[in-house]
């Protein structure tokens, strides 16, 4: 018990650990990422990583809830800034789409997704979370838009759960390097979009 106990005092924080996997996934894959890997990287054993997150799946959706809250910071900024409700919301697409193949984060993203087929109820949950809060600023972004003016009259929640359904199709293909839709023209394809369906006409 005391060897335990002095293992755990002498542990980098969490948030070094998760950051550690995120930079391993950025530099050398998801493949890569294994809890004795990662335990050297951080000067821990694999049996004291399993000890603060109990198996890799949990390892990874941790890593992944840090990754998004960090991007979640990010959002606000962008979101809560001077700019206007367009000019946001082109914001917010260009945060949302991957910035190429093998783009780290959105990397963790479809291997969590795909592990969630055994998660059980509160793994879910979390992952629920996350979809929430960018579809929760997404909408109060689209109604601000509708009420001054800028956006056509829509329902903010349908418009956004099928806007950002558009997103992840395109940001999936970006993710794995699907010939033919890299970022600028996945780009592209959404502002035309929301031009097209969103945006009022000129004039």
């Amino acid at each position: 018990m005391a060897g335990a106990a002095r293992a755990r005092r002498n542990a980098p924080p969490r948030e070094e650990v998760l950051a550690a996997a995120m930079d391993m996934i950025a530099e050398r894959g998801l493949e890569k990422l294994t809890m004795a890997a990662l335990g050297r990287e951080v000067g821990m054993s694999s049996g004291h990583l399993l000890y603060y997150f109990r198996s890799k799946d949990e390892l990874l959706l941790r890593t992944l809830e840090w990754s998004e809250g960090r991007l979640g910071a990010e959002r606000g900024r962008l979101l809560t800034g001077p700019a206007t409700a367009s000019e946001r919301l082109a914001a917010y697409v260009d945060l949302y789409v991957p910035d190429g193949h093998r783009d780290p984060h959105w990397t963790l993203w479809l291997e969590v997704w795909n592990r969630s087929q055994n998660a059980d109820d509160e793994a879910r949950a979390r992952q629920v979370a996350i979809e929430g809060a960018w579809h929760r600023d997404l909408v109060a972004l689209i109604a601000e838009g509708v009420s001054r003016g800028e956006f056509r009259r829509v329902d903010p929640d349908r418009f956004a759960t099928r806007l950002r359904a558009l997103l992840d199709g395109f940001s999936i293909h970006v993710a794995i390097g699907l010939r033919g839709t890299g970022r600028d023209q996945v780009l592209a394809h959404v502002r035309e979009f929301i031009a097209d369906s969103l945006q009022m006409p000129a004039g």
